[in-house]
């Protein structure tokens, strides 16, 4: 039987020649970055246009780069809108885009990547770019050394007299499974952009999770007990920290982020590549955030729209009525929804049952 004729003109613009499949159409590669670009452009329409906020005043929202391809994709499309809003002599007052950097190097065992920085700085000149270290978490937001001394137990002394990075490492060594590593350090790395966001006085948070990061972050946090988190960890919308979360490109896949970068050369020096998972790795050395991107990696190839709807479904999920306003949890921030999840330290710390369950005295 004879193959499936492929079209010699795009079948978007009927124009230019097909250079990429895009959802089952042979595109060319101005309407495949034009598609995408869209994406993200509807999701920002809100502020773009100003809908239900002030005409007129600063509107700053944060965008954390990680130099990941899916961060600095989105940072490459807002600063295009950015481009295109202040081009028009009369057009609405649009937004303002802040770029957090946390040092990668004070993160993990990688090393830094100042050139990354110094080149994302040339490249978007319209978006105002800072850098910390994760340890600066210990000024941004000062209860949390109180927290973390509560929340490590016994086994964990605080020594103030130490260096904030000392301090910090030594925090994060007292917790030993490699979930518990891995959950509360995107903990703490929230704490420290949210807090950073509040001293900018920015309205909102913009976040580069892809649709794939977002399926691996919902199945994920259901498997550590944090389902009652998921509303506004993978959906636009009002965080509890009084901060909009929006995830633009909550309808793009990691593989056409990967595309979209490697059309602009630009890009190439700023993104840090994740290095291919080891296939001598025992499962058992891994945390449920990495089991769940390996399986969402690999089961996205094959079922996209598989993913997509595990997004789709999350954003539907509403918070309960009883949980907004409610108490939360000192660590991660969640509404705390059911009884006999609160663990009181001495000083009255609360925490949620994925927080507890996470914590050294604790976790098994």
């Amino acid at each position: 039987m004879p193959g499936k004729e492929l079209p010699d003109r795009c079948m978007n613009c009927h124009e230019a020649p097909p250079t990429f499949t895009l959802r089952g159409r042979c595109v060319c590669q101005e309407c495949y970055i034009r598609f995408l670009s869209l994406k993200p452009f509807k999701r920002m329409e809100a502020y773009r246009l100003r809908k239900n906020m002030p005409k007129t005043g600063p509107c700053k929202l944060l965008l954390p780069l990680s130099y990941g391809v899916s961060s600095t994709v989105l940072l490459h499309m807002l600063h295009k809108q950015i481009e295109v809003l202040r081009s028009k002599q009369h057009g609405p007052a649009g937004f303002e885009i802040l770029v957090l950097v946390v040092d990668p190097s004070t993160i993990s065992s990688i090393s830094s990547h100042d050139e990354g920085f110094e080149l994302a700085k040339k490249t978007f000149p319209l978006c105002s770019f800072t850098q910390l270290p994760f340890h600066s978490i210990f000024e941004l937001d000062p209860d949390v050394q109180q927290i973390m001394s509560q929340y490590a137990g016994e086994g964990f002394t605080d020594d103030t007299g130490l260096p904030n990075e000392e301090r910090l490492a030594s925090f994060r060594r007292s917790i030993t499974t490699a979930t518990s590593k891995s959950d509360v350090d995107r903990i703490l790395l929230n704490k420290l952009i949210v807090a950073f966001a509040k001293k900018m006085e920015c309205r909102g948070i913009v976040w580069g999770d892809s649709d794939s990061k977002l399926a691996a972050k919902t199945l994920a946090n259901v498997a550590k007990g944090r389902g009652s988190a998921v509303t506004w960890q993978v959906c636009d919308g009002m965080s509890p920290f009084g901060l909009e979360f929006n995830f633009p490109l909550r309808d793009v896949f990691t593989v056409e982020t990967q595309t979209y970068a490697s059309l602009f050369p630009e890009l190439s020096g700023i993104v840090l590549h994740d290095e291919p998972p080891s296939e001598n790795t025992l499962t058992k050395n891994l945390s449920i955030d990495e089991l769940m991107i390996r399986y969402v990696s690999t089961q996205g190839e094959k079922y996209p729209g598989v993913m997509l709807n595990v997004t789709r479904t999350a954003s539907k999920l509403q918070s309960s009525g009883t949980s907004v306003g409610g108490p939360q949890c000192d660590f991660c921030g969640a509404y705390i929804t059911r009884n006999g999840e609160i663990t009181k330290g001495d000083e009255q710390r609360q925490f949620c049952y994925a927080c507890a369950r996470s914590r050294p005295e604790l976790n098994c």
